[in-house]
């Protein structure tokens, strides 16, 4: 997650705490403002359109030299994983509403990224995650 400010993270399935760093420092895997460019990368990529209901998901499993054709410092940040399993939702109008990566490196666990967007057009707030 991101705020203006801080990301934070922790590892998929864990209950521990979450980890604070400045959000300059975080140059995720997920190219947000390139979203269109990125749903179009999973396709070129040999993407699998998903059969039924909208919104559509589209699969594809990509490479850092890949991602960063997209987007050069993601892309120079993923460089240390090995494979980055991509699912792309994408609604009717060609929004993308969710994108999902697994990313795998060869020295640890698969770490997952997911970025959902809903209520377009509409201020969203954002605060600090809470322990669970």
């Amino acid at each position: 997650m991101h705020t203006p400010h801080h990301a934070y993270r922790r590892a998929r399935g864990s209950d521990g705490a979450w980890q604070e760093f400045p959000a300059s420092t975080a140059q995720g895997a997920i190219p947000a403002d390139r979203l269109r460019q990125h749903m179009r990368l999973v396709l070129d990529q040999g993407g699998k359109v998903g059969e039924g209901n909208e919104p559509v998901r589209v699969s594809a499993r990509l490479t850092p030299k890949d991602v960063e054709s997209v987007d050069k410092s993601v892309g120079r940040n993923l460089r240390p994983s090995t494979s980055i399993r991509t699912d792309v939702w994408i609604k009717r109008q060609g929004r993308v509403v969710r994108v999902r990566q697994d990313i795998q490196f060869a020295s640890g666990p698969v770490v997952r990224n997911t970025l959902t967007l809903s209520h377009f057009r509409r201020a969203v707030s954002v605060s600090t995650p809470v322990d669970s």
